[in-house]
């Protein structure tokens, strides 16, 4: 799709001049096939189009952000509404009383509430919480599971010092024997033990909770008198209107919260329950924007749709669609696809496909279709989409199958993911 002289191609030579990689974080294209767009110009409900003007139905939803449609315009108004009446002063607006009384009465561990911008924020505000709570500082976390990109916990050794990442002793997720050694190995200094929602990493099968796992993480901090963290910023309300360990019956001490609650607009959040009020009040945190009133507008019009429409369960219907079709496409084909995650935020990977050749052509094919699909990362669902949205992608993904089945044997290594089989 990136032609010579394109306007994508001239805006990535432009930007390597002038953004240090042409573009840096999980939204560079670096790690995607070539052909896939770096820019956009616009997006409306459940698509978007590139800077040369190609229309793409999306499967990441921003990353994650888009629960109720691009461009929604209820959801813009409020944001718009209150802009224009004042949006960054010297303090909040009374928005931010209404917004913290509306996401403790959604999620049932919270009784407070603090709003900040990214889920990085927020994680990094549970960290503080939680040795502040506990006076210690060993933190549990799972192998691979992503928790922001501050420093203590960025996936990538460049610029972190090994003092940021002190204090951490890693478990395999859903393995109760690996978190069990985990909490022996912090001992009388365990300050948190942090979850993920599900098992979301990258470039390998997602994997929702194991009860007994998210149970025996309670009874550990329980135990030791520790916090247990639910870091929600990616799955919050995809999975549950609830904090989504409350589908396991398990209750944390906090969750952090970011995406989708504002259906895009910048503004996160970390809920508390009342055990951690105390050291939610003693710790310093703070930003610029972290009050910005036209983001908690947008954000209480986004929840007054999550609780009144059926938007759960029609992109759950969705998923369950997609999923269907695509085992059926796949199988017709013979090729192996493993659909693993949530219906509402799957991820496809290809059986016998260490290098992600299979995938990267594959996604490579949706594109020229006209739908947007991600190789490695997991993907979303948003409620903007039809069953005409999802029939078009299965229409797209039958003939991509199709294409790839016929290039099997000639497909070549996906060097820039060299390190996948390193």
């Amino acid at each position: 799709m990136s032609r010579p002289n394109s306007q994508d191609r001239n805006l990535r030579e432009r930007a390597d001049k002038v953004i240090p990689g042409g573009m840096f974080g999980h939204q560079s294209t670096r790690l995607l096939p070539d052909d896939y767009p770096q820019f956009f110009s616009r997006a409306k409900g459940a698509r978007l189009w590139d800077a040369d003007g190609n229309e793409l139905l999306d499967f990441m939803c921003a990353y994650g952000p888009n629960l109720m449609g691009y461009a929604d315009d209820a959801i813009d108004n409020a944001y718009v509404t209150r802009m224009r009446q004042g949006d960054t002063m010297t303090g909040p607006t009374g928005l931010i009383v209404d917004l913290a009384e509306q996401m403790t009465a959604l999620v049932t561990h919270a009784d407070w509430a603090i709003f900040c911008k990214n889920g990085g924020d927020a994680t990094q505000i549970a960290l503080m919480i939680a040795r502040a709570h506990t006076g210690r500082n060993t933190v549990i976390l799972a192998r691979g599971a992503y928790h922001g990109a501050a420093p203590w916990c960025a996936t990538r050794p460049v610029g972190v010092t090994p003092g940021e990442k002190a204090n951490q002793v890693f478990c395999d997720y859903n393995d109760i024997a690996s978190l069990e050694a985990a909490a022996a190995q912090a001992g009388d200094d365990l300050a948190a033990i942090f979850a993920a929602p599900m098992k979301h990493d990258t470039f390998t099968d997602q994997a929702l909770p194991d009860p007994a796992y998210a149970r025996r993480a309670r009874d550990l901090c329980d135990a030791a008198g520790a916090l247990l963290v639910v870091d929600d910023v990616r799955a919050g309300l995809r999975i549950a209107r609830d904090c989504s360990w409350s589908t396991v019956g398990v209750q944390p001490d906090l969750s952090s919260w970011g995406k989708c609650f504002a259906n895009g607009h910048p503004i996160s959040a970390l809920l508390g329950s009342e055990v951690a009020r105390r050291a939610a009040g003693r710790i310093f945190t703070t930003g610029s924007f972290w009050y910005q009133a036209a983001p908690m507008a947008a954000a209480l019009e986004t929840l007054r749709r999550v609780r009144e429409t059926d938007y759960l369960e029609h992109i759950e219907g969705l998923g369950e669609r997609l999923r269907r079709g695509l085992a059926e496409r796949a199988a017709a084909a013979g090729l192996g696809l493993r659909q693993t995650g949530p219906v509402t935020m799957p991820l496809f990977l290809f059986e016998d496909d260490p290098d992600l050749r299979q995938g990267f052509f594959w996604s490579s094919e949706m594109l020229r279709r006209g739908v947007y699909v991600h190789p490695w990362h997991n993907m979303f669902l948003c409620a903007a989409m039809t069953t005409g949205d999802i029939d078009q992608a299965l229409d797209a993904a039958e003939g991509s199958f199709k294409a790839l089945r016929g290039q099997l044997g000639s497909l070549g290594p996906v060097e820039k993911l060299s390190f996948l089989t390193a």
